[in-house]
Parts: structure tokens; C-alpha cells; sequence
């Protein structure tokens, strides 16, 4: 079965086109190569182009005949959202406009999509679970994420072509044989920035916000392995295959981690000091984020089995072999 994934060459990704080939399937990547790279899918078919491109998105479906979409390629930084929405609504919204449309011409029947947490905005329930926070987006990449959700259940009742939008809480981690990770050029997650104050590339790291009512006053946010996010996509196109029926699931852990112990697990794993500077909370960072992953694991098999200290340890040892990306100096 030959699976098409556009963004492919980013950070999840890549991770997922080798579980994807892992797992036995023929993967051919669509990517700008914009925020990925083309080391990280080393040997497999690599498109270089946009979704965006509709015209490349039919030559693509013309010449490959995939039976499958997994879609990764949104532009993805909330913060940068707010200031250029339009950016994030003709690529996050547009390009799977593209691909379904394509979908439908050639009768691919199966479409992954990466969707996300932020289409809850502030849960008010704890942990998230697909059913028990109502949709509140703080942003426009949320609204963009959202908008594809909905747009899905349409393209579904229309078409007969079944989806699964999958919910990342916080990505993070890296492959476990350390030759694939994180681009952390463009990166504002919280474990790459502790990484590049243990290696000396920046001073300190921030602590937004230590008065939160968590217990230790930090901000709490669900860490979830790449791999584990990876895996999951291949459950996903598995379960779709199996009952043919659409679905979204949150992806996490189930429990959280505070920055504080964020930054003392990689103390511990990198053997070197982190300074920390402490600042104010941030404008609309909710003090704790966790998920209620049960359902995946009922309907989709799927349980993450890497802990904090996986997580922080393979970061880690991708990061301090290269420092400067897939791109050595």
C-alpha cells in the first residue's frame, strides 16, 4: 500500500515515514522543504513542491497512485499566527483543500490528519478528552486546525472518504537510534530551548509564569514522544482500514510534567547546569494541559510507552551530535 505524506520531511513527519516503512508500507513524501529536510527521509521518493500548488498536488496523485494521505504539512507556531493569519488559513486550510479534492478524483479513500490540542484553546476539564471541553481556538492556527476537523466531517458524509484527525498534545523527543530529530532553528518548545541552555547555545532558558496553582508553580503541559506520536499514525491508518469509519483522538500521555521538572530532568540527563531565568506568566498560557488519551488505546490499540526521562534522554543525544541541525558545520 503506498502511502502519500505531505510535510513528510519535518519533524514528525519524518519519524512517521519510518515507522510507515517500518510497518511495511510504501511512502512517498511531498514537502517544500521550507522547515524540513531531505536527510531525514533519506531513501525514499522525495517531492520537493507545496499543497498549496493544486496543480502539483494532481501530478503527484497522476504519477504515484497513493491509497493513502497522511498530512503534515501545516505551518505551525501560534504566536506567528496571530500576526500573519492569512499565512497559516491558505496553508493550513487551503492545502488540505487541495488534497481532498485530489482524494476524491482518484479514489483514495483514507486521509490522517495532524490536528491538535489547540483546538480546545483553555480546557476546562481535566485531562482532555474528545468530548469533555467544548472547541474554543486562541489562535488562528488553532482556528486553522479546527476549520480541517469540520470541513472533515462534511468531506466524509459527501464522499465516503474516511479521515482521522489526530490531537498532538506537546511533541517532543526524538528517534531512539539518534540519526533523526528536532530542527530546532525555528523551534519555541519548551524541551529544545532547556537542550540549548544545557549546550551553551543560549544563556539561560525562561520560566514563564513559577505562581500557577500547579504544584510547584510552573505551567504543566502532556509530553509525548515523537515516536509514540508516529506510531500512532500507523494505528490510525490501520483502524480506518479496519472499521472504515471516521474518528479524531487526543494523543498524550495522560498525565503531565511542569517546566520546573522539565528542566531538572534534563539537568540530570545532560550532566550539565541550566540557568533559568524567571519571568512573568505569558498572555493566555493556561496553567495546566494534560490528556485523556483512553480512547486511542480502546479504539486504536495505541498507548505512548515513553516516559519524561525517554523523551528528554533522546533529545538529548540527537541535539548534542548535532547542534546544528541536519546541517553539520
Amino acid at each position: 500500500m503506498k502511502v502519500l505524506v505531505s510535510g513528510g520531511a519535518g519533524y514528525i513527519g519524518s519519524h512517521t515515514v519510518r515507522e510507515l516503512k517500518n510497518s511495511g508500507y510504501d511512502v512517498v513524501v511531498l514537502d517544500t522543504l521550507e522547515l524540513g529536510h531531505a536527510e531525514a527521509v533519506a531513501g525514499t521518493r522525495l517531492i520537493k513542491g507545496s499543497i498549496t500548488d493544486a496543480a502539483l498536488v494532481e501530478e503527484v496523485f497522476m504519477e504515484e497512485k497513493p491509497q493513502a494521505v497522511m498530512d503534515f504539512a501545516a505551518y505551525k507556531a501560534a504566536g506567528e499566527s496571530v500576526g500573519n493569519p492569512l499565512k497559516y488559513f491558505h496553508n493550513n486550510v487551503g492545502g488540505p483543500v487541495n488534497l481532498l479534492e485530489a482524494m476524491v478524483r482518484h479514489e483514495v479513500p483514507y486521509y490522517i490528519f495532524s490536528s491538535s490540542c489547540s483546538v480546545f484553546g483553555t480546557p476546562h476539564n481535566l485531562p482532555a478528552s474528545e468530548t469533555n471541553n467544548p472547541f474554543g481556538p486562541e489562535s488562528p492556527y488553532g482556528e486553522s486546525k479546527l476549520t480541517v476537523e469540520k470541513m472533515l466531517g462534511w468531506v466524509d458524509k459527501a464522499y465516503n472518504l474516511r479521515y482521522a484527525a489526530l490531537r498532538y498534545f506537546n511533541a517532543a523527543g526524538a528517534s531512539l537510534d539518534g540519526t533523526i530529530g528536532e530542527d530546532w532553528t525555528h523551534t519555541y518548545n519548551l524541551v529544545p530551548l532547556v537542550l540549548k541552555a544545557a549546550l551553551g547555545l543560549t544563556p539561560s532558558v525562561k520560566v514563564f509564569g513559577t505562581d500557577y496553582p500547579t504544584p510547584d508553580g510552573s505551567a504543566v503541559r502532556d509530553y509525548i514522544h515523537v515516536v509514540d506520536l508516529a506510531q500512532a499514525h500507523v494505528k490510525a491508518l490501520e483502524y480506518l482500514m479496519r472499521t472504515n469509519t471516521s474518528n479524531a483522538f487526543n494523543l498524550g500521555t495522560g498525565q503531565g510534567s511542569s517546566v520546573k521538572e522539565v528542566i531538572d530532568t534534563a539537568i540530570r540527563v545532560s550532566q550539565r547546569d541550566i540557568q533559568v531565568e524567571l519571568v512573568g506568566r505569558r498572555p493566555g498560557d493556561p496553567a495546566a494541559i494534560w490528556a485523556d488519551a483512553s480512547k486511542a488505546e480502546r479504539e486504536l490499540g495505541w498507548k505512548a510507552q515513553y516516559d519524561l526521562e525517554t523523551i528528554i534522554q533522546t533529545a538529548w543525544n540527537w541535539h548534542s551530535q548535532h547542534p546544528h541541525g541536519f546541517d553539520q558545520e
